[in-house]
């Protein structure tokens, strides 16, 4: 029996012309696909526990401004050691006094000040680590996806009635081949609980070798007010895991490829053994300089040199070659893993950090970051040899950050600054001396709001106070062509396994508007997936 005033034939008729694409089609098996899922998701919780990654969470508290979309007022930052098996973080690496425990969710609320707990962002590297199964949860399948390289599944997921608080509900994207969650976007329910609020989050997992997903960034934003017990919200944050290759096993596998020569080897003996006082006293600074670099990069935190290395270092040798300097020992760069904005010297190192990176506009505005810090080396400002007594670089990981700052007096400062200023005075950075002055502009107006971004943990803000600002044109946020400072995670991609770095390959994408351009800011993380052909030799007992 039809209803009145619709042609009987009209709703079959549609469904015959509307059939569903094979990308929309439901996997046969569907509780089959799931169980599979969930069995996936129980033997990935196991691997991922048995790691200690280096975990950095950094937030901003932001208020929305009708020009400039999302502008950052306060800032938040940590960083430590995840101990995944406990789903806790250790003490921080930046602080020397212990992150808060006895808070449950991702963020308290109090009155007037949010208060975030680094363990709830650690939460969200798990789907569900107790209770991840049909018994807990609705599956709907929703269509097939490609995350960069890797075809994935895709599942709207939410608990089941009656299965209890903590519950997750979002999507899930699974990866076709062994049925591995790659990434999860959605919130613990209930969002809010006696203990705060929980936050939306994006999770992803990328592939460190066959079979191995290892959770590598979260994204949380909340932009919407939210009220409870006097606190409001307008949050944004990224998390990045990172240092998964057991060192130990590292240092084995290097040791194991010696090779042992025999005792009745005749060793010739060279013919210039003796060196003057000069190269004893070069040779007593680079074995300081080898032990603060090694110490670094032992603890998780200096990446190892690699093709980023090779593009900071052409920069330093443009700066060399056209003021006709004579460095020896060769300057070389190196680069810290924190997101925090850190440039100093170590010897005849210039480190800085992959924040930094990020965010610099452009060649030139960081040539002049180099030019800065080669300024101090060749002033002689970067002396390390405290550090050539091998006391001194024992000491727990947890301490790196800690054991290495460095601090520059202000008439050193000033007098790096006027020799920068000298070295920017050639091609190929003549006449580009506005860029670099107007990212400092950017820094400058923003330093009282992020301070936690701003402010180096390991050396002071020396380097941000420069006569270059003085000499830039006026900060002017609304200009689209005017692009003072970029947002964290612009130019640099981290390897979470073994902490190598690439300069990533984008597009130039002009802004549309104000709100696009996002100076400092933080934006959604979206790795493109791939999957690892070849086992690293340290992954061959997985």
């Amino acid at each position: 029996m039809s209803l009145p005033g619709r042609i009987p034939w009209l709703v079959p008729l549609m469904l015959l012309l509307s059939p569903r694409t094979p990308v929309q089609q439901k996997p046969a098996n569907i509780d089959k696909l799931v169980d599979k899922i969930a069995a996936r998701e129980r033997q990935e919780v196991s691997t991922i526990r048995r790691y200690r990654p280096i975990v950095e969470t950094y937030v901003q508290d932001v208020r929305l401004d009708k020009e400039l979309g999302a502008v950052p007022v306060k800032d938040h930052y940590f960083l430590g050691i995840a101990d995944l098996a406990k789903g806790s973080v250790e003490e921080s690496m930046a602080e020397k006094k212990r992150l808060a425990k006895e808070l449950k969710p991702g963020l308290l609320a109090e009155p007037f000040a949010p208060r975030y707990n680094p363990a709830g962002f650690l939460e969200m590297i798990f789907v569900d680590p107790n209770g991840f199964n049909r018994r807990h949860y609705l599956f709907e399948y929703v269509r097939r996806e490609f995350l960069g390289n890797v075809r994935c599944l895709i599942f709207d997921v939410y608990p089941a009635p009656n299965s209890g608080n903590g519950r997750f509900k979002g999507r899930i994207w699974v990866e076709d081949h062994d049925y591995t969650i790659v990434r999860f976007n959605g919130v613990f329910e209930p969002t809010v609980n006696k203990y705060g609020f929980n936050l939306h989050f994006d999770s992803w997992r990328v592939n460190s070798g066959p079979g191995l997903w290892l959770p590598a960034f979260v994204y949380n934003e909340e932009v919407k007010v939210s009220n409870f017990m006097g606190g409001h919200l307008k949050e944004k944050s990224q998390t990045r895991l990172w240092s998964y290759a057991p060192r130990k096993a590292a240092l084995e596998e290097e040791f194991s490829s010696m090779t042992i020569e025999s005792p009745n080897v005749v060793v010739q003996p060279s013919e210039n053994q003796d060196r003057s006082p000069l190269e004893q006293q070069r040779e007593w600074e680079n074995q300081a300089e080898s032990r603060i670099l090694d110490r670094l990069q032992q603890s998780g935190l200096l990446a190892p040199p690699g093709s980023v290395e090779k593009v900071l270092n052409a920069v330093v040798n443009n700066i060399e070659v056209t003021n006709h300097l004579d460095s020896e020992p060769e300057i070389n760069c190196r680069v810290l893993l924190i997101s925090g904005l850190d440039l100093f010297a170590v010897g005849r190192t210039i480190v800085i950090s992959r924040g930094l990176i990020d965010v610099l506009p452009d060649e030139a505005s960081l040539a002049y970051m180099l030019a800065h810090e080669m300024a101090h080396i060749h002033a002689g400002d970067s002396s390390v040899n405290a550090f050539a007594f091998a006391d001194q670089t024992i000491f727990p990981d947890l301490e790196g950050l800690r054991k290495f700052s460095t601090l520059v007096n202000d008439s050193s400062e000033q007098a790096a600054n006027e020799k920068a200023l000298a070295l920017f005075a050639n091609p190929p950075y003549k006449d580009k001396l506005d860029r670099p002055g107007i990212f400092l502009r950017q820094l400058d107006s923003q330093t009282k709001q992020l301070p936690a971004l701003i402010g180096p943990h390991l050396s002071n803000r020396a380097f941000l106070s420069t006569a270059a600002a003085d000499r830039a044109p006026a900060l002017e946020p609304v200009r689209l062509d005017q692009v003072a400072a970029l947002p964290l995670g612009s130019r640099v991609k981290l390897d979470p396994w073994n902490n190598k770095l690439e300069l990533m390959k984008t597009n130039a994408v002009p802004p549309n508007s104000p709100d696009e351009k996002m100076p400092l800011g933080l934006a959604p993380f979206y790795p493109s997936l791939a999957r690892v052909s070849a086992p690293d030799p340290l992954h061959a007992d997985k």
